[in-house]
């Protein structure tokens, strides 16, 4: 693999920007829509640019293939639960905490590599950089200023989707022989499709009358936070690799709880600020512990 260059590291920043951009979008989108409607509209916009990749560089999409139980599994766990939860937690949570919460992500996936795989096994270093991660999640738990009795489930439920995310990661090693493009383009065409008759008997979206802003913000939350964001990290693994591209996830709860600041005025406590350096540090030691 090639030695990283400006540009790439440009791009990977981009990339974390992106996917930080959509805890405040989230927040957003839930003035006017549910979050089975969100859900449904990330995955419908998110699937335009990754189908029209793969049609332009003509790849088999297989979603209706021998293996579209895997798809429509993974849409299912990988999108339609996680997006859905995670849209759900945040109209009662900050999107900051949001993005904290969802930053798990990496020591989650550590955790059950070590049950679910033969070369992520448990070592003292990882185990130090879980235990430092999760224990700034514990602390951010008694920040009463921002996690009460009103919204503790609320944050649970986001919890729950990041894991989601991992549990939906484990289940793609099942076809990983399969091109990313065609993978990511078959389980949003199930996650659309799961979600349509729930959206139709759930929420009606074609009733609402949406504020613009919210408008906006799911349209962005389909086409650049899940299509667009997609399609840069292709590029970066392809040219980098899979640990260059992984250290996005420093980046995304630092710019995540920035970008609330800046475009919602969230409120930023000291419990916030100790548990995003616990976590980003815990990330830190997982990554280098690989």
């Amino acid at each position: 693999m090639r030695q990283p260059n400006f540009i790439d590291y440009l791009l990977l920043v981009l990339l974390a920007i992106i996917w930080a951009s959509a805890f405040f979008n989230i927040k957003i989108a839930t003035y006017s829509f549910g979050a089975v409607t969100i859900a449904f509209l990330r995955v419908f916009f998110g699937a335009i640019p990754v189908l029209l990749l793969c049609h332009y560089k003509k790849i088999k999409i297989e979603a209706f293939s021998k293996d579209w139980y895997w798809f429509a599994m993974i849409g299912f766990i990988n999108l339609v639960v996680p997006f859905f939860l995670i849209a759900y937690g945040v109209k009662s949570v900050q999107s900051n905490l949001a993005a904290i919460l969802m930053s798990t992500t990496t020591l989650s996936s550590t955790v059950l590599g070590h049950f679910y795989t033969k070369d992520e096994r448990f070592n003292f270093i990882r185990t130090v950089g879980v235990l430092t991660g999760f224990s700034g999640i514990v602390y951010l738990f008694s920040d009463n200023l921002l996690i009460n009795e009103n919204n503790f489930f609320s944050a649970l439920l986001i919890l729950l989707g990041a894991t989601c995310y991992v549990i939906g990661g484990v289940l793609t090693l099942k076809i990983k022989n399969k091109k990313n493009e065609n993978v990511t383009g078959s389980i949003l065409i199930w996650a659309t499709i799961i979600l349509i008759p729930i959206v139709i008997f759930t929420e009606q979206p074609w009733k609402l009358n949406p504020r613009l802003d919210s408008t906006i913000s799911v349209i962005y939350l389909g086409l650049v936070s899940t299509g667009l964001a997609w399609l840069l990290r292709f590029r970066i693994l392809i040219k980098n690799g899979l640990i260059f591209q992984s250290q996005v996830s420093y980046l995304i709860p630092i710019f995540g709880t920035v970008l609330s600041y800046i475009f919602l005025n969230e409120l930023i406590t000291i419990k916030v600020l100790v548990s995003l350096i616990a976590v980003c540090i815990g990330i830190y030691i997982v990554r280098k512990a690989k």
